[in-house]
């Protein structure tokens, strides 16, 4: 499976669970993943071939998009349409967008801090076009979805799985908030380091490893590596990957599927399970917690076990505040 294969049905994954996900391409991804390729809808629309023609004035830049597309786009967008599982960053940087995916915000901590119309989930042309807007930011990687965009307004594709450090200060260099972004992101450092510092205080041990894993419908376990929650526990100062999730992480994948008689394999000190959000993923959840192979792993004898819902393991911004307060919390409970 190859590296935007790859990003791409860990888009859906995440989007349909309510965590991390978005546009789905080949047809493997689909049966792995088990959902619906999402497009942009309807296609070859007539009011989609115009593009609103707004402040013909405004100051724009050239830019040149993470997957090569060049356009120009306006220095500091007023109108912006957001479609990506990141739009919690928008949060951070006191954005509020047009238009974005509700389906992103269902479940998630900065769920009542954002305001604005529903694009739909498949994103929606007519909806798109009616918003008006001067830019649009969207994480699909579908090139037949950005064309039929690209007609409405410049638009741009984004790596929501960029790692925040970095995402954050384009994004805020996209939408005219760069000095914001940066601002925001000191004080995120200054943040984290004091939560490791004080975890480590309280008996977090140096070189502990973590896993995180959840499953999805159809009997699907699956290692998170690249997006959401991983991201913010694998720090310098936090927990490590045991060998097999590094390996994925170093294939560059956002997860790997395994079958629960390799767990012990992968199985750290410490263990994260985001609860899924289908009934049959939970049942799948409650089956695993009662084996054999579950009950030997020496985390699950310790009671290193965490739960956290999959809609609020997200790696935005807004999602990052709530976990530097609420990792502790987690984890001194259990300690309890």
């Amino acid at each position: 499976m190859n590296k935007v294969t790859r990003r791409t049905a860990l888009l859906c994954t995440i989007a349909i669970m309510g965590a991390m996900l978005l546009a789905c391409g080949a047809k493997t991804d689909k049966e792995a993943a088990g959902t619906a390729s999402p497009s942009v809808s309807p296609s070859g629309s007539p009011a989609a071939s115009a593009a609103p023609k707004e402040s013909a004035a405004q100051t724009t830049r050239k830019y040149k998009d993470y997957k090569g597309h060049e356009i120009a786009i306006p220095t500091a967008p007023k109108r912006l349409i957001f479609f990506g599982e990141t739009i919690g960053d928008l949060v951070a940087l006191d954005y509020k967008p047009v238009g974005g995916g509700q389906t992103f915000m269902q479940g998630a901590v900065f769920e009542k801090q954002l305001q604005f119309e529903d694009v739909g989930f498949p994103l929606n042309l007519e909806k798109a076009l009616s918003l008006k807007p001067d830019l649009i930011i969207t994480g699909d990687t579908d090139e037949k979805a950005y064309e039929s965009l690209s007609k409405i307004a410049p638009t741009l594709m984004f790596d929501t799985f960029a790692p925040l450090e970095e995402r954050i200060v384009l994004l805020g260099d996209l939408i005219g908030k760069k000095q914001k972004a940066e601002e925001w992101l000191t004080a995120y450092k200054k943040k984290t380091e004091s939560m490791w510092a004080k975890l480590q205080a309280a008996g977090m041990k140096p070189g502990e490893t973590a896993t995180v894993l959840t499953y999805y419908p159809g009997n699907k376990l699956f290692i998170m590596a690249r997006a959401g929650l991983p991201q913010f526990i694998y720090d310098k100062n936090g927990f490590k990957t045991t060998p097999k999730v590094q390996a994925v992480l170093d294939a560059d994948k956002g997860f790997e599927q395994i079958s629960p008689e390799v767990l012990p394999e992968f199985a750290g000190d410490r263990i994260f399970i985001l609860n899924p959000i289908p009934d049959e993923a939970k049942r799948s959840t409650e089956d695993l917690l009662k084996s054999r192979i579950w009950l030997d792993l020496p985390a699950v004898k310790k009671g290193n076990v965490y739960f956290m819902d999959i809609q609020k393991s997200n790696s935005d911004a807004a999602t990052r505040d709530w976990l530097i307060e609420e990792l502790p919390r987690l984890l001194t409970e259990k300690s309890k």
